[in-house]
C-alpha cells in the first residue's frame, strides 16, 4: 500500500514559475502595443486576440502563413543572441502571405522552453514586436510555454503565423505571367533563415573565428542578419501597377521556389551574372567545398524576393523599388519551356 508523502508540493517544485510567465507578460506589453494598428479589437492578455476587418475591402480574403526560425536558433543560442530571431520569425511568415498579395494584418508567436529565463524571453518577443512594426502587422497575442524537461537548459523552440488580407480580384497567383515577362530579385539580407544546418555544418568543418572582421563587421553578425521584410515596398508597388508574380526565396533557394508560381509551360532563365553573390555566400561555398547547383538549391545566394512584372512596368518597378529602400536587379526573364526541363535555369 502506498503512503501519503508528508510534503505540499506547487507548480514551481515541478519546473513551472507561474510568477515568471506573468512577469514576462509584464515587460514585453510595451513592445507589443507599438504594433497596434487598424482594426484590433482590446489588447494582450485574453485568451483570444480580435480583429476586424477594414471595410476598404469589398470582398477580402484571408491568407495565413506559419514558419519558424530552424537551427538558426542553435547559432543564436551559442552565442548568446536572441534579439533578432523574433523578427527572423515574424519576416517568414509575413513574407510568404505577402508573395499572395495580402496585406498581413496580425501575428501571433508561439514561444516554448524547458525553464523561463525572462530576460531572455523578452528579449525575443521584443525582436517578434520589431518585426510586426517592420511589416505594419499588430502582434496580437501569442503563447509561452514552460515545459521542465522538455527542452535542455538555455534553449527554446519559437513558431508564429501571420493573417492577412487581399481583395478576391487582387489575387496574385502566377497565372497572368506570360513569356517576356521579367524577372526582378530584391536582394536579402543575409542567409535568412533556411540553410542554417549546412551553414552550422560548414562551420564546425572552418572552425573561424567568429569574432573576426568579415567586411567590416564581425562574422557572427553577418550570420545572424535577420532576414529582410520586404512588406511595405511591395505593397506601395502594388497599388501603382500589376505585378504578375511574387516569389519569396526560402528553402529551396531560387531553383524550388521561382517555379511555384509558374504555369507547367513557362521557365524562368535566370542570369547568375545578373547580381553579385554577397561575400558570405562565396565564403561558406569556398569553406564547405559547396557546389554551384547545391547553392542555387539551399540559400538565396543574395536574392531574397523575386517579382515578375511585364517588360514595359520593369524599369518603373526597379525605379519605385529603389525609391523604398530596396536594393533591385533585373535578373532574368520567362520564356516558353522546351519539354520537362527544369523550369527555373540559372545560366
Amino acid at each position: 500500500m502506498s503512503t501519503i508523502p508528508n510534503v505540499s508540493l506547487s507548480y514551481r517544485d515541478a519546473g513551472v514559475d507561474i510568477d515568471a510567465g506573468d512577469a514576462l507578460v509584464e515587460a514585453i506589453k510595451p513592445f507589443c502595443k507599438r504594433t497596434m494598428r487598424e482594426g484590433v479589437l482590446g489588447g494582450i492578455g485574453g485568451f483570444g486576440g480580435l480583429f476586424e476587418i477594414s471595410k476598404k475591402y469589398k470582398e477580402p480574403v484571408l491568407v495565413s502563413g506559419t514558419d519558424g526560425v530552424g537551427t538558426k536558433l542553435k547559432l543564436g543560442f551559442a552565442l548568446n543572441r536572441h534579439d533578432t530571431v523574433g523578427i527572423d520569425l515574424v519576416a517568414m511568415s509575413v513574407n510568404d502571405i505577402l508573395v499572395q498579395g495580402a496585406e498581413p494584418l496580425f501575428f501571433l508567436d508561439y514561444f516554448a522552453c524547458g525553464k523561463l529565463d525572462v530576460a531572455t524571453a523578452t528579449d525575443v518577443i521584443k525582436g517578434v514586436a520589431k518585426g510586426c512594426e517592420i511589416a505594419g502587422c499588430a502582434l496580437l497575442g501569442g503563447e509561452t510555454a514552460e515545459m521542465p524537461s522538455m527542452y535542455p537548459p538555455g534553449e527554446y523552440d519559437l513558431a508564429g503565423f501571420a493573417v492577412g488580407a487581399v481583395e478576391k480580384s487582387e489575387i496574385i497567383d502566377g497565372s497572368k505571367i506570360v513569356p517576356g515577362d521579367v524577372v526582378l530579385g530584391l536582394a536579402s539580407s543575409g542567409i535568412h533563415s533556411n540553410g542554417y544546418s549546412l551553414v552550422r555544418k560548414i562551420l564546425e568543418v572552418a572552425k573561424p573565428d567568429l569574432d573576426a572582421d568579415f567586411h567590416g563587421r564581425p562574422l557572427s553578425d553577418v550570420l545572424m542578419a535577420p532576414t529582410r521584410i520586404y512588406v511595405k515596398p511591395v505593397l506601395a508597388l502594388m497599388q501603382n501597377m500589376q505585378l504578375k508574380g511574387l516569389v519569396h526565396i526560402t528553402g529551396g533557394g531560387l531553383v524550388e521556389n521561382v517555379p511555384r508560381v509558374l504555369q507547367p509551360h513557362l521557365v524562368a532563365e535566370l542570369r547568375k551574372d545578373a547580381w553579385s553573390m554577397p561575400p558570405l555566400f562565396s565564403w561558406l561555398q569556398e569553406q564547405g567545398g559547396v557546389a554551384e547547383a547545391e547553392m542555387h538549391r539551399v540559400f538565396n545566394c543574395g536574392i531574397g524576393m523575386c517579382v515578375v512584372v511585364a517588360e514595359e512596368d520593369a524599369d518603373d518597378a526597379m525605379a519605385q523599388l529603389q525609391a523604398s529602400g530596396e536594393t533591385v536587379y533585373r535578373i532574368g526573364q520567362i520564356r516558353s519551356r522546351n519539354g520537362d526541363e527544369a523550369q527555373t535555369q540559372v545560366m
